[in-house]
């Protein structure tokens, strides 16, 4: 069942596209996700892009739409474009909009829905890989794991840190010029170091290492090699899938 989610967060219209499942008994918990777009994308394209929705049909699964927003690089400084806020009072009049927007959705959602509050998930590619991490950071309790593509934690180590363990799938290309894999690979390095996952890692296929954690919070990995396809800045085709799995694996205490 799909519907748009209408809200006014301080004082400014939002909305979302949100997916559930009408199949299942009323008061059967539903998983609950939150895919979030690019910068420049929409809720709908996102929708189509991701499909989490027909990979794991029992969690509800909300695509927000972003509003203009300038980035803290050199993408688009003046906020021609939809995004979302990558850190805690954002200059250039963001703010926290968007986290309190998450807020915003969570409480709606949950008085709607019968939610399990042990699986509650966040997602996105590129700037909504920023946020995902962002929600890590600031709403982190919320969270049961997160699942990014071309992501990382704008400033991570000084703005902004990691603090609560949660199990993460992080997809990155070496060859990516839009947001460079070094930057990425260090947030993926400071999410090793708070999930107890320091370990050499483990082969678990092309491209994909899984790094288990002392304390139940494993780091996964799909990295891909420079020149090969999907090495730059995009969002792969198998990325919805490996995401929605992990995803169903991984559950809060």
């Amino acid at each position: 069942m799909e519907s748009i989610m209408q809200l006014t967060v301080d004082g400014c219209p939002r909305e979302a596209l949100v997916f559930s499942s009408g199949s299942m008994p009323p008061s059967a918990k539903h998983p609950l996700v939150f895919a979030f777009h690019p910068h420049g994308g929409t809720m709908q394209a996102s929708s189509v892009h991701m499909g989490i929705q027909n990979l794991w049909p029992e969690a509800i699964v909300v695509y927000p739409q972003g509003l203009d927003t300038p980035t803290l690089g050199p993408v688009d400084p003046s906020g021609h474009a939809t995004g979302w806020q990558v850190e805690v009072n954002q200059p250039d009049g963001v703010g926290n909009r968007d986290l309190e927007f998450f807020d915003a959705m969570l409480a709606t959602i949950e008085q709607d829905h019968v939610v399990d509050n042990k699986r509650i998930y966040a997602t996105g590619f590129s700037n909504g890989g920023f946020f995902s991490y962002l929600l890590w950071a600031e709403r982190g309790q919320k969270l049961a794991a997160i699942g990014e593509c071309a992501g990382r934690l704008w400033g991570i180590g000084a703005s902004e840190h990691l603090t609560v363990p949660r199990p993460l799938l992080a997809i990155a290309g070496e060859d990516d010029m839009t947001d460079h894999f070094a930057d990425q690979k260090a947030t993926i390095d400071a999410a090793l170091v708070v999930n107890h996952a320091t370990g050499s890692g483990i082969s678990c296929g092309p491209m994909c290492t899984f790094y288990p954690s002392t304390i139940q919070a494993p780091v996964k990995t799909y990295i891909v090699p420079h020149g090969c396809p999907h090495a730059g800045h995009v969002y792969p085709a198998w990325a919805p899938e490996v995401i929605a799995g992990f995803f169903k694996t991984h559950a809060l205490p």
